[in-house]
């Protein structure tokens, strides 16, 4: 099994890179966006909890703190945290790269940059993206992905809208209605046996 997920892997590789477009190098990278308020908070507090348990000293501390509120990329805070928690428990990913599920599942959620398309693709495993407390680089995303005997398990918060274009139809997946102007995610898939879902958040009782 080892073996053909390493094939398979490869072969999801080849085939991603043959549909993606050049790349036109005017899109800043994820490490290159500004940072916000809340997300030096995210760090701030990771970096505390590492001080409580022994792993930073006072001065190290300091020191991160220091660099934390002078920084002004997400690149530079990142780069904060990277010897205090494993890479998936992270208070940021900044992982721009396509998603694979080659005979297993694989996901991408937390505080992430979502680029403005992403690849995925999904063999006889499953791919899960959760928008909810993600970076939308864009309002407008495209997701191109390629579904094997394999499924697409996307969640959104309220007011993200997904659409999926097949053959030049466009079906809409979410069910809740959303604003005018509302960012949309674009998922394009190449399937064979493959699905797509949408997971929302429960509808909000109108008030009488």
């Amino acid at each position: 099994m080892p073996k053909l997920q390493e094939v398979g892997e490869r072969l999801a590789e080849e085939w991603v890179t043959a549909r993606r477009p050049p790349s036109t190098g005017d899109v800043p990278q994820p490490h290159e966006l500004r940072a916000s308020d809340a997300d030096r908070e995210r760090i701030a507090q990771v970096l505390q909890d590492a001080h409580a348990d022994g792993r930073l000293t006072l001065d190290e501390l300091e020191e991160r703190l220091g660099t934390l509120y002078a920084a002004r990329t997400l690149g530079e805070l990142a780069g904060l945290t990277v010897d205090l928690l494993p890479a998936d428990q992270q208070p940021l990913n900044l992982d721009g790269r396509p998603v694979s599920a080659i005979f297993k599942k694989e996901q991408r959620g937390g505080r992430w940059v979502v680029p403005a398309e992403l690849d995925v693709t999904a063999m006889f495993g499953t791919t899960k993206l959760d928008f909810r407390d993600a970076i939308l680089q864009n309002r407008q995303m495209i997701i191109n992905a390629t579904l094997v005997f394999g499924g697409l398990e996307i969640h959104v918060p309220e007011g993200l809208e997904v659409v999926r274009v097949v053959k030049g139809e466009t079906v809409r997946l979410t069910k809740q209605p959303t604003e005018p102007g509302a960012p949309v995610v674009e998922v394009r898939t190449t399937n064979f046996a493959g699905e797509v879902k949408v997971k929302e958040p429960p509808r909000r009782k109108r008030r009488r």
